[in-house]
């Protein structure tokens, strides 16, 4: 078996954290062996029956010195709030191009589903060198998808959407696991994920089994549950038209402005008396306990691919 001190770094967020984590354990090294060096020579120096000098320090240099060590460790602090505030927040903003993979977690396992509407459980085919960005919910408990390689943890929860991205940098298998304890058989809640040439990767999507897309699924759903008849342009019912809605500011009927991510979709089809639009009644119905986690995902997809002219 090969022992590694360090972890295999497959992603541009693994090599980020690596500098990050690899800067903290020197400056932690330099911080302990500047405190060691120093006990060991006033051990050394005013040990008892040393000649050494006792007594108090002038007043400027305690002063000086207090001054000077409090400031130092002060902006010491805040730049490693700034470095480690910096990686985080970049590792949260997917690029707009990002390949889109959405993914439902349930004891025990981890279903993925490509834009192409190709399915995989516990398992994972991604593009070498691409954005990924994962739309995640839980079916049940509370999961967490964890990629070592990639220095990824995210957890996934019932009832609402996380995501996650990462652009892979070296092709191969890596291992995933469930972070988060969740049953029975939690430790065997794991997968892999395959990074693959783009050519590679595109040859396996298209042998895959074709199904309809996730969004062409959300489409069939929102007419079935009848969603059309209220939300179409040319309905009777005084409903607001979700063409170019997604990711759009809505004014609500309190005065609040909220932006229309996932989260607000998903909460306006379950609690739709809660956020109003502005200048709209409150006439929809609740969908709780009519859809479940599968079917938001579905709906969501629906309407985030909805890219017309939003009406305001």
């Amino acid at each position: 078996m090969n022992l590694s001190l360090w972890p295999q770094a497959a992603s541009e967020q693994a090599a980020r954290v690596d500098i990050l984590f690899t800067g903290l354990l020197v400056i932690s090294g330099a911080i302990l062996l500047l405190v060691g060096a120093l006990l060991l020579v006033f051990c050394a120096r005013y040990r008892r029956g040393s000649a050494a000098r006792r007594g108090d320090l002038p007043e400027f240099l305690r002063r000086d010195v207090e001054i000077g060590w409090t400031a130092a460790t002060l902006f010491l602090a805040l730049f490693l709030f700034w470095w480690a505030g910096a990686v985080a927040l970049r590792a949260n903003t997917a690029p707009p191009d990002a390949l889109e993979i959405h993914v439902a977690a349930k004891q025990w396992m981890w279903k993925a589903r490509h834009p192409n509407g190709a399915r995989e459980i516990n398992g994972l085919h991604v593009p070498l060198g691409e954005a990924v960005r994962l739309v995640m919910t839980s079916q049940d408990v509370i999961h967490s998808l964890f990629v070592p390689a990639f220095r990824l943890k995210q957890d996934v929860l019932p009832g609402r959407f996380t995501e996650m991205w990462f652009r892979p940098t070296q092709a191969g298998d890596y291992r995933l696991f469930c972070a988060e304890f969740c049953g029975t058989q939690h430790s065997h809640m794991g997968g892999t994920v395959t990074v693959m040439q783009p050519e590679d990767y595109a040859r396996w999507a298209a042998a895959q089994p074709q199904e309809e897309d996730l969004p062409g699924e959300g489409a069939a759903l929102f007419t079935a549950l009848g969603c059309s008849g209220c939300h179409a342009p040319a309905s009777a019912v005084h409903a607001p038209v979700l063409d170019g809605v997604y990711g759009r500011m809505v004014h609500l009927a309190d005065g609040r402005t909220v932006r229309a991510d996932q989260a607000y979709i998903r909460d306006s089809i379950l609690q739709p008396k809660r956020d109003v639009v502005a200048g709209y009644e409150p006439v929809m119905p609740s969908f709780e306990g009519l859809v479940d986690a599968a079917d938001l995902q579905k709906l969501v997809a629906y309407i985030q691919s909805l890219r017309g002219e939003a009406v305001r």
